[in-house]
């Protein structure tokens, strides 16, 4: 497992062909069903699959980079975190924590993390948050990560037109 950082509770690694059960089982719960559909993985080998492509990834920095969110106390592997191109040079923030272990600052402290380190490999300044407003757990991640709102209405996510959210991160200089 390659680390890419660690934080006061947390290791945010490199995905591994060994973390498939995991990644399932993870993605099965209600708000990934709710919030995220296309992250949904029924099957192992859904997972697997899917694993084999981010894998792959982590060579060209160009897209999507996800990275395992593993408990230090425990060594659970609880989620992910994300930065996906969404086109013209632009970069938007995913994450997700396991049902079980939410309500805990787990996604807070993956995403403060995570931004600085990622922006600097992908050669970024600015990252987009883009949510379903009813999703306001991850509202308030973005809010605590410095994300500052500067869009809410109807507009196009994942598979269809929602009420969203957008903001954006900007690295301090």
């Amino acid at each position: 497992m390659k680390i890419l950082l660690e934080t006061d509770r947390l290791i945010i690694s490199e995905m591994t062909m060994d973390m498939a059960m995991d990644v399932h089982k993870n993605s099965l719960d209600e708000d990934t069903r709710r919030f995220v559909p296309d992250e949904v993985f029924e099957t192992l080998e859904d997972a697997e699959e899917t694993l084999e492509f981010l894998i792959s990834q982590y060579e060209s920095k160009e897209g999507p980079l996800v990275y395992a969110v593993i408990t230090k106390d425990g060594n659970r592997n609880i989620g992910y975190v994300q930065l996906v191109p969404i086109g013209e040079g632009n970069w938007e923030i995913g994450y997700h924590v396991a049902k079980a272990f939410t309500g805990k600052g787990y996604a807070t402290e993956a995403v403060k993390g995570f931004l600085p380190v990622i922006t600097e490999m992908v050669g970024n300044t600015e990252v987009y948050g883009i949510r379903l407003l009813e999703n306001t757990a991850s509202g308030r991640v973005l809010e605590k990560c410095g994300f500052q709102t500067f869009f809410t209405g109807v507009g196009a996510y994942h598979d269809g037109v929602y009420e969203i959210s957008k903001g954006v991160w900007k690295k301090q200089k």
